[in-house]
């Protein structure tokens, strides 16, 4: 399969009118040059009509694709978090996207599998960074000076990640049992009494069936740079809002490269349709229990995307620890470290000592 080292890209787009570089804007929806205002609305690029064309699974894990459908990166490892940064033609040094560390260009290039389709950012730097400081702000053990540097610090960070998505047909069969809940009226001794209890008991009955499903776009990360539980918890993706992939979407920000191969995406694909099908099974089977004894699943016309989403990135130094957070692009929705004051804890536990001495002397007092 192509090598899949994580690398990170950034696309520079110049200026008609004055040779600078433009960004993409996200409330805007277009072009916009950061030197002289010059604006390109994109509504207007052929791209519009293209399609988000499906690839052959069977065809990428063979090596078959076509050529128009992969592409070649020059990357250099970050000394301090190893991610792998890739440079333009005409760069030869920059600074990694993750850390902020010093990263100089070398010679190696890896093969990738294009992106297919882009979720645009639709919020700014200025809205990412409210969101955060929102989220921050309700966090009552965050320390101060943290949420102070955080709302005054240095710019996050635009970054397009990398997912899979894949679908499938799927027709499994199964065996398992059919729980039917009935009750027993039962004598039992309580307090030296005679007592009638209900009893609860389930009946079983053998159960087989046939369930078909067709999954469309089970999304998968395909990056190593940032927790996992972090991206989840960014989470739900409207990928309605997906666009065909052409590099102005990427002008101003960065894209990352995938470090999970196709193979490896795809075992976690069938990890999510399979708890899916396990749930269409237990209803096919109904009854007011299910056991499942077996399924098996036959899989069928399996095709993916490689698509990048929005996330905005901010990593933060404060008293020698690291604390780094993220932001839907699209959403607002936070996620990252909690960090926590020693100080408010204390007082909070000096507090509720206090309460509950307090609590405790008025009792005294009433007895």
């Amino acid at each position: 399969m192509q090598d899949t080292e994580t690398n990170v890209a950034q696309h520079h787009f110049p200026c008609d009118n004055c040779g600078g570089d433009m960004r993409f804007e996200p409330r805007e929806r277009q072009l916009v040059c950061e030197h002289c205002g010059n604006r390109d609305p994109m509504d207007t690029g052929p791209w519009r009509a293209a399609a988000i064309r499906e690839l052959s699974f069977e065809q990428a894990v063979a090596h078959q694709l076509p050529s128009m459908d992969m592409e070649e990166t020059r990357v250099s490892k970050c000394p301090n978090c190893a991610a792998e940064v890739a440079f333009d033609p005409d760069i030869h040094a920059t600074e990694c996207p993750f850390c902020a560390t010093p990263v100089v260009a070398d010679t190696g290039t890896h093969r990738h599998i294009k992106p297919r389709g882009v979720l645009p950012f639709t919020l700014d730097e200025a809205s990412a960074r409210k969101a955060m400081t929102h989220w921050l702000g309700g966090l009552w053990f965050a320390p101060n000076g943290l949420k102070d540097y955080a709302r005054k610090g240095r710019r996050m960070q635009g970054i397009y990640v990398p997912y899979w998505t894949f679908d499938a047909d799927t027709a499994s069969s199964y065996s398992g049992e059919r729980g039917t809940v009935y009750y027993e009226t039962r004598t039992v001794m309580r307090d030296g009494k005679p007592k009638r209890v209900r009893v609860q008991k389930i009946r079983w009955r053998p159960a087989r069936g046939r369930v078909t499903r067709f999954f469309d776009d089970v999304l998968v990360l395909a990056s190593r740079s940032l927790p996992k539980a972090y991206t989840d918890a960014l989470e739900p993706w409207d990928l309605s809002g997906l666009e065909p992939y052409t590099p102005e979407y990427l002008a101003g920000f960065r894209a990352e490269g995938y470090a999970v191969p196709l193979e490896d995406g795809f075992v976690e694909a069938r990890r999510i349709m399979d708890n899916t099908i396990a749930r269409d099974v237990r209803f096919d089977i109904g009854g007011d229990r299910q056991r499942i004894h077996q399924v098996n699943t036959d899989v069928r016309d399996v095709t993916f995307k490689h698509i990048l989403l929005p996330v905005w990135l901010a990593a933060y130094k404060y008293r020698g620890e690291t604390y780094r957070f993220v932001v839907n692009g699209t959403t607002g929705k936070v996620q990252g470290e909690r960090p926590y004051s020693a100080i408010k804890i204390a007082i909070a536990v000096i507090i509720g000592a206090l309460v509950a001495a307090a609590i405790g002397y008025g009792v005294a007092l009433n007895q």
